[in-house]
C-alpha cells in the first residue's frame, strides 16, 4: 500500500495578501510560516518531492527534507491574466469570467483555462503523470501548492474542492483504489 501526505507550502506574503502568483515568483516564507513549516507532523524516512518553486524547497528543508526532489509535475498552476491579482480585482477588471476561468482550470477534461494560462486538462495531465509514476507501496511525502493538492484530491478521490490554507497536510493511501484518510490545516 502507498501512502502519500501533500503538503501545501507554508505562508508567504502573497497568501496573506490572497493573490494568484506569478508563475516564476519565487516569495520567500513568512516568519510564521518558517515556523509552521518546522513543526510539520510528516514521516522523515519518506522519500519527498517538491514543486521547483522556493516556497516549498524552504517549507520541505524546515520541515526535514533538505534533499526532496525538484519535481516540476508538482508546480502551481499557470495562471496566466489572473496572475498578480487578488480576486476582487479580477472581478473588477474582468466581472464573472474569472469564475469560468477557475472552474475551467479545476476541470480535469476543459480545453479552457485562464487566457494566457494553463488549461484544465493540462494541468491535471501532469498531476496524473506523476501520480502514475509513483510507487505502489510505502510512504511519500510532497511539497506542493493550493491548486496541485486540490488536482490531487479530484484525480485520486473526486472531491472537487476543499478548504487547504497554506501548511494544509493531506493523506492518501492507495492499494488499487485510492482514499483520502487525513485533511489537516496548519494548527
Amino acid at each position: 500500500m502507498l501512502t502519500l501526505h501533500l503538503v501545501r507550502h507554508a505562508p508567504t506574503v502573497p497568501n496573506e495578501e490572497r493573490r494568484y502568483p506569478h508563475a516564476h515568483e519565487d516569495a520567500p516564507l513568512t516568519p510564521a510560516g518558517a515556523a509552521l513549516a518546522a513543526r510539520l507532523p510528516l514521516p522523515r524516512a519518506a522519500p519527498a518531492f517538491t514543486s521547483p518553486s522556493g516556497r516549498a524547497r524552504q517549507t520541505a528543508a524546515l520541515a526535514g527534507f533538505p534533499a526532496a526532489q525538484p519535481t516540476p509535475a508538482l508546480a502551481e498552476a499557470a495562471f496566466g491574466v489572473m496572475a498578480g491579482h487578488t480576486w476582487a480585482a479580477l472581478e473588477a477588471r474582468y466581472g464573472e469570467a474569472p469564475r469560468a476561468w477557475i472552474e475551467a482550470l479545476a476541470d480535469p477534461v476543459s480545453p479552457h483555462g485562464p487566457p494566457g494560462g494553463e488549461t484544465g486538462q493540462a494541468f491535471h495531465a501532469r498531476l496524473h503523470g506523476w501520480l502514475n509514476a509513483l510507487p505502489r507501496e510505502g510512504e511519500v511525502v510532497a511539497f506542493t501548492h493550493a491548486g496541485p493538492l486540490l488536482a490531487a484530491l479530484c484525480l485520486t478521490v473526486g472531491l472537487r474542492s476543499a478548504a487547504a490554507p497554506p501548511g494544509t497536510v493531506v493523506t492518501l493511501h492507495c492499494a488499487g483504489e485510492w482514499w483520502l484518510s487525513r485533511l489537516r490545516p496548519p494548527d
